[in-house]
């Protein structure tokens, strides 16, 4: 067989693979194949050892198994299942299922991430770190976006650094039409929430910081991102304008997977990341860093 031929042959069975295509060449000019049969007696010889070297396919072996742990539908701690002590009832007409119902919540909880806009990299001084005219155009880019989605917005939560508390301030202006409060919090600022997997090489928190900012990082998630409480009789949309790190862990926590994969994630600034969490516990992510209402010139990721 023609080395042509064989080299056909060859990508036919194995898709292409470049060793087993030398391979057979290699041996073919070597007479490894050998031709007891004449040239039909050498194709078949030539397959099955072609064959021999292709690992079988089944659906099996091209299935990804499942990794890590079922969903834990008390996440949060709120799982009104886990929340009852027990105790007997005075009254042995008491339902208990009944008093379990009345104590599950019924409200869905939106929360919309928005990612600061541009800043000043120069500056010293988080007071220095203030939005570039760019970043304020994002800004109001997001703020309009958030109008345009015609949702009634329970509260305005954003970290108390510079470039976040400028940029929930611009994004205020386009819900004036709307009572929304607006709340500063340390918790929010920007972190190492935890040592990344695969590490980068430009940036290496020591692991001071790693411990400090990622306690506190974990407080906020605890405090912002959980199930409605059973008082919350209608469904919530509220907005936290944060940063990148802050909201990457988040997203990673919310969603069950590991919280160290935070930093495989890129986020655009003014970008809306938008959670669901369902009175069951369920969550969902309904975007991720979403800045597709900006033109593609005024994306920017620093």
């Amino acid at each position: 067989m023609s080395y042509r031929k064989t080299l056909k042959l060859v990508c036919g069975l194995v898709g292409g693979s470049a060793a087993l295509v030398f391979a057979a060449a290699a041996a073919d000019s070597r007479g490894l194949f050998g031709d007891l049969r004449g040239g039909e007696a050498g194709r078949w010889s030539r397959l099955s050892a072609l064959r021999a070297a292709q690992p079988a396919w089944t659906p099996a072996n091209h299935t990804p198994s499942p990794t890590g742990h079922s969903w834990d539908f008390n996440w949060d701690k709120r799982d009104p299942s886990s929340l009852t002590n027990g105790k007997k009832k005075e009254s042995s007409t008491e339902d208990p299922s009944s008093e379990q119902d009345n104590g599950k919540p019924k409200a869905t909880r939106n929360i919309l991430l928005i990612r600061h806009s541009q800043y000043n990299l120069s500056g010293l001084s988080d007071k220095e770190r203030i939005l570039t005219p760019l970043g304020r155009e994002q800004a109001e880019l997001t703020g309009s976006r958030l109008a345009a989605l015609g949702i009634k917005y329970d509260v305005l939560i954003h970290s108390s650094m510079s470039r976040a508390t400028e940029t929930a301030n611009i994004i205020s202006k386009h819900l004036e039409g709307v009572e929304v409060d607006l709340v500063s919090c340390d918790l929010l600022r920007e972190g190492a929430p935890i040592e990344p997997v695969p590490p980068v090489t430009h940036w290496k928190p020591d692991a001071v910081q790693y411990h400090e900012d990622g306690a506190r990082i974990e407080a906020a998630f605890r405090r912002y991102i959980h199930r409605a409480d059973t008082k919350q009789k209608e469904d919530s949309y509220e907005i936290i304008v944060c940063h990148a790190n802050v909201i990457r862990y988040f997203v990673c926590r919310a969603l069950q997977f590991p919280p160290e994969g935070w930093l495989r994630m890129g986020l655009n600034n003014g970008s809306i990341t938008w959670l669901t969490i369902r009175p069951s516990g369920r969550v969902a992510l309904r975007t991720l860093g979403d800045s597709g209402f900006m033109p593609p010139d005024k994306l920017t990721r620093t």
